[in-house]
């Protein structure tokens, strides 16, 4: 894959790292940026060999501050602005990936950064994490997906008040109300989201992707549609390959 400018792509076997490599300006996501992401997503999406997706940023001070607010209102205008948007919806492209990602945060992670996070399936955060989407205090409203996202990541109530005051919070807040699953030391952070994706490696690929398939597609569905998409998922799992394996693999093993 060509060199980027904004990003950095590394695939290590079955797992690759994607940088956020503006660290000057604590990652924020230019125009650029998101036109790289967009590239490596696809590429991600198409990969046949690849298991798992981590996503870190460069330097000390951050996984990413968000959108780069130097770029506001320099789109020709306001429908060239949404055409791009639709043409190149980032947020919603990651979030229909088949495979696990995983967010690895450090320092900052407010506005677009706390929603590329949240776009990921599982979040690492460091002690010094803060997270956050501050947008209502440039007058503002999040739109890479925080307002639907943080009310299905964690409580409706706790997520209204996070969003309309534009606070961040600390990594073990985020850690208490759900939002991210796991705090570490900061200098074991990459190597926590390594074992992660490692031991997610471990596991039978499709049975993952069905799962994740389950929950996403799931959570927008009335009860009784989400347990007819459960029961379809189950039966294309338990006629694959790898069920048949597992299943002999646990026979031989059973008393």
């Amino acid at each position: 894959m060509d060199a980027f400018e904004t990003i950095i792509y590394e695939k290590r076997g079955e797992i690759a790292w994607l940088t956020l490599n503006r660290p000057e300006v604590l990652n924020a996501v230019n125009l650029r940026m998101r036109d790289e992401l967009w590239t490596v997503m696809e590429a991600v999406r198409d990969d046949p060999d690849l298991r798992v997706l981590i996503i870190k940023g460069a330097g000390r001070r951050g996984f990413s501050a968000g959108a780069d607010i130097t770029e506001f209102g320099t789109a020709p205008s306001f429908v060239e602005a949404r055409r791009a948007r639709h043409e190149r919806d980032l947020w919603g492209l990651m979030l229909s990936l088949p495979l696990p990602l995983v967010a690895a945060i450090h320092g900052f992670a407010l506005g677009a950064g706390c929603e590329m996070s949240m776009c990921c399936d599982f979040r690492i955060a460091s002690q010094d994490a803060r997270l956050g989407l501050p947008e209502v205090n440039l007058a503002y409203i999040p739109s890479a997906g925080g307002t639907q996202l943080l009310p299905r990541t964690i409580s409706p109530g706790v997520a209204m008040g996070l969003i309309l005051s534009g606070d961040a919070i600390d990594a073990r807040e985020a850690w208490r109300l759900g939002l991210v699953q796991r705090v570490v030391p900061r200098r074991r952070l990459y190597a926590e989201a390594e074992a992660l994706a490692r031991s997610l490696v471990g596991r039978p690929v499709e049975a993952l992707r069905r799962a994740k398939q389950a929950v996403l597609q799931g959570l927008d569905m009335p009860l009784d549609q989400g347990l007819a998409l459960e029961a379809r998922l189950a039966s294309l799992a338990l006629a694959s390959a790898e069920a048949e394996a597992g299943l002999a693999a646990w026979r031989s093993t059973s008393p």
